[in-house]
């Protein structure tokens, strides 16, 4: 007993020739159905460079259109002649001519003589079917389509919408369940006749030819009619991406194709010499003999798939930019923004690097030029300091940096007079610790030189500023990491914010914070409010600070020593 391969050819001849003369050297009978499609000289080319074959036929043509009926008809027609010709035949195998033999033929043909009776074939009823790609899972069985998905996709979609609205369903002949699967089977000679010289065979032919993608379910449903041991998985290593398109292997697939120990996979590129010159010509290289076990590789292909439809956190790139909010993560790694510091401490940012090791920018997102760290011009990524440049796409710039920085923490300072485009993508970053001294931007101008109405003014307009950053920041939608303190609550006690800000970032030392740098002097700041409010500006931001004097910076004096009789 041998196994007959029904082979379904329309492109790339010269392999499906030698895929065809390598089953045939192998003892398998060959029927080959090429798609009318294939111009009358190049089919007639191809049939003569296999003449020297005897095991190989060819049968009659049909027009393969995907999701159509030529198909299932190429298939019938060309099984029908291998049954007739081949009568020692006792497994029908359908392949692709992009199909190739992963294992030796010989191998194939035993292990489908410890199964006779066995019909491997995908075949589930469409509820238990997760894998349906294109919104139509039962009603693909009771709808008409007669117009082609990929050619005249919107006659295609607008007949679908009217039979909806319309309620027309088409009644399925009784007794039969509709299955789907893999168009790619192994069915006996039993099963296979049962199929094509049935009884009810024009009422199923009719039925069916209106049916979308008729191939994953002609079969998958008949053999459920006549097979007496159905195995519901296919022998051919056949992947498919979220779009329900094949994936396509290369030479580099090579160790991949020998580990799913599959006795056929598809699609093969065309060009892909090593494999063809691997699994054809090399026999004493064949895998071991063992059960057909393609999940082994599944891990693989599911991870394609997601690092393909998700990315990878914080990467952006033009092949699969993401809607709003559905990036897969919006940052590579945690960073630190912090607002305020910098105008209530002194030498602040090598305070910080030093207490974290982090790499501590200065106001990256400033008017006039990126503040990296140590006054560079241009950091990792090739990311120079040019806030034109810059702000052209902020909110890329940052992703730019945190990804091109990856395995250090970047901590940078923000404030009102920074660019805030980039407000709603910090905030929503769960990525992002924010840390924000509200009100501190009025520092700078109490120690200014310039006249108090410009003052008052730019206050004014400097609040407003960071009033509607606070309120993106209190957002329900805000998933960053933040801790807002007024400007008088934190000079109060800064010890502990600082310690908690270090904790959270990773603070390398064990023991508590000691020492913290120095603050600037806020004598009379309070008078400088007051002075604000006489002239009509609220400074509410900065918390209630006494008019008389102003704050006394946390200092602990020096305890007097004393001796203890």
């Amino acid at each position: 007993m041998s196994v007959g391969i029904v082979m379904l050819v329309h492109t790339a001849l010269n392999r499906a020739e030698q895929a065809a003369r390598h089953w045939a050297a192998g003892g398998c009978p060959v029927v080959i159905h090429v798609d009318v499609n294939v111009p009358r000289k190049t089919y007639a080319a191809f049939t003569r460079a296999l003449a020297d074959v005897p095991g190989v036929r060819f049968c009659k043509r049909f027009r393969c259109e995907w999701g159509s009926w030529g198909i299932v008809a190429a298939s019938q027609t060309a099984s029908e002649m291998m049954l007739e010709d081949f009568p020692d035949v006792r497994h029908v195998y359908l392949a692709s001519g992009s199909c190739l033999p992963l294992r030796p033929v010989e191998e194939l043909i035993e292990y489908l003589a410890d199964r006779p009776r066995s019909d491997f074939i995908e075949s589930a009823t469409t509820s238990d079917v997760p894998w349906t790609v294109g919104g139509l899972d039962h009603e693909r069985f009771t709808l008409r389509f007669p117009f082609s998905w990929k050619r005249q996709r919107f006659l295609f979609d607008r007949y679908v919408d009217l039979q909806r609205r319309l309620g027309i369903k088409r009644k399925i002949p009784n007794g039969l369940v509709p299955h789907m699967g893999s168009q790619w089977w192994c069915l006996t000679r039993q099963t296979l006749s049962a199929i094509l010289q049935g009884p009810d065979r024009k009422e199923y032919d009719a039925f069916f030819k209106q049916v979308w993608i008729p191939d994953e379910s002609y079969y998958q449903t008949l053999a459920r009619q006549y097979s007496t041991n159905i195995e519901s998985r296919s022998l051919t290593l056949s992947k498919f991406d979220f779009q329900g398109k094949p994936h396509i292997f290369y030479d580099d697939h090579l160790q991949l194709l020998r580990r799913s120990d599959c006795f056929v996979a598809r699609k093969i590129w065309p060009h892909a010499n090593r494999l063809y010159d691997a699994f054809l010509t090399d026999p004493a290289g064949a895998m071991k003999r063992t059960e057909p076990n393609p999940g082994k590789i599944d891990r693989i292909f599911a991870k394609a798939v997601e690092r393909r439809t998700r990315g990878r956190p914080g990467l952006y790139m033009q092949s699969r930019f993401p809607n709003e909010d559905w990036e897969n993560g919006v940052t590579a790694g945690p960073y630190s923004v912090f607002q305020g510091f910098t105008e209530i401490f002194e030498n602040f940012e090598p305070w910080l690097a030093k207490a974290t090791g982090a790499r501590v920018h200065g106001h990256i997102f400033s008017p006039a030029r990126v503040e990296f760290a140590e006054g560079q011009n241009t950091i990792n990524g090739a990311l120079g300091d040019s806030a034109l440049v810059r702000d052209y796409n902020p909110n890329a710039f940052l992703t730019n940096l945190i990804w091109n920085t990856r395995g250090e923490r970047q901590c940078f300072q923000f404030g009102p007079n920074d660019n805030q485009d980039v407000n709603w993508r910090i905030s929503k970053d769960p990525n992002a610790q924010v840390s924000v001294i509200s009100g501190a931007w009025a520092v700078p101008l109490f120690r200014s030189n310039k006249n108090f109405m410009d003052i008052r003014k730019e206050a004014a307009l400097l609040q407003k500023i960071e009033s509607d950053h606070l309120n993106v920041l209190r957002s329900p939608y805000a998933k960053a990491r933040i801790r807002i303190w007024s400007m008088a609550e934190f000079i109060e006690a800064p010890m502990e914010p600082l310690q908690g800000i270090l904790d959270e970032i990773g603070h390398t030392q064990t023991r508590r914070l000691s020492e913290v740098p120095k603050m600037v002097d806020l004598t009379g700041f309070g008078q400088f409010l007051q002075n604000l409010k006489n002239q009509g500006m609220h400074p509410y931001l900065m918390g209630d600070f006494p008019v008389a004097l102003g704050p006394e910076p946390t200092q602990t004096s020096p305890r007097k020593p004393y001796l203890v009789r």
